[in-house]
Formats: C-alpha cells, sequence, structure tokens
C-alpha cells in the first residue's frame, strides 16, 4: 500500500503568479469572444439600426483588452529586490544571459 502523499504547498506569491499566467493565457480567448458578441445581436428595425452601438462596443472592448494585456503584463513582470534574485538581463545572481551561438565562431576558427 503506498503511503498517503502530502498536499503540494505553494507559496503565496507562486501561486498568485501561476494564476496571472493563467489568466493572460485566456485574455485573447475572452478577446474573441467579446468581438465576436456583436454578430449575435439582432434589431428589430434592421441591421442598419445597430451599427453605431456595436461600433461603440467594439471601439471600448478594443480599449479593455488593451488595458488588461497591460494591467496583466505589469503584474507577471519579474521584481527586481535588493538580493539580486531576479537580475534585468534574465540571468540569476545578476549575471548576464548568454548570447545565442550563430555558428560563426566555429567557422572563423577554421580558417
Amino acid at each position: 500500500m503506498k503511503p498517503p502523499t502530502r498536499a503540494l504547498y505553494l507559496e503565496r506569491e507562486l501561486y498568485r503568479r501561476r494564476r496571472i499566467m493563467d489568466a493572460a493565457r485566456l485574455w485573447p480567448v475572452l478577446g474573441v469572444f467579446l468581438v465576436a458578441l456583436p454578430m449575435l445581436w439582432q434589431s428589430a428595425d434592421g441591421p442598419e439600426a445597430g451599427t453605431a452601438w456595436q461600433g461603440i462596443y467594439l471601439f471600448a472592448v478594443w480599449m479593455l483588452l488593451i488595458l488588461g494585456a497591460w494591467v496583466l503584463s505589469r503584474a507577471l513582470m519579474p521584481e527586481i529586490d535588493g538580493q539580486g534574485t531576479s537580475a534585468p538581463g534574465g540571468g540569476v545572481d545578476g549575471e548576464e544571459a548568454a548570447a545565442p551561438s550563430t555558428g560563426r565562431e566555429s567557422r572563423q576558427s577554421t580558417g
């Protein structure tokens, strides 16, 4: 018989960050739904009667999506503290991230 497994415990900040990442992944899906929603509206006066309101609605949704994406991106930015745990260059403890190899180094050394 297997021993009971301990419940997975995530730190509050890590848990919050993962939920924000989930929200960022679902943001475009919500945007597609909200942009497609006016196609389902039907007006009793004909299709031309609601065109102005649909245009205002689409502009408002567009602005909401931009604002929401900005808020989510700000929430997901790496936080820099005085201990060097998250460096601006992408490295750990202040180290710069290594540049990707282009393959030119091996060609230049051969000849």
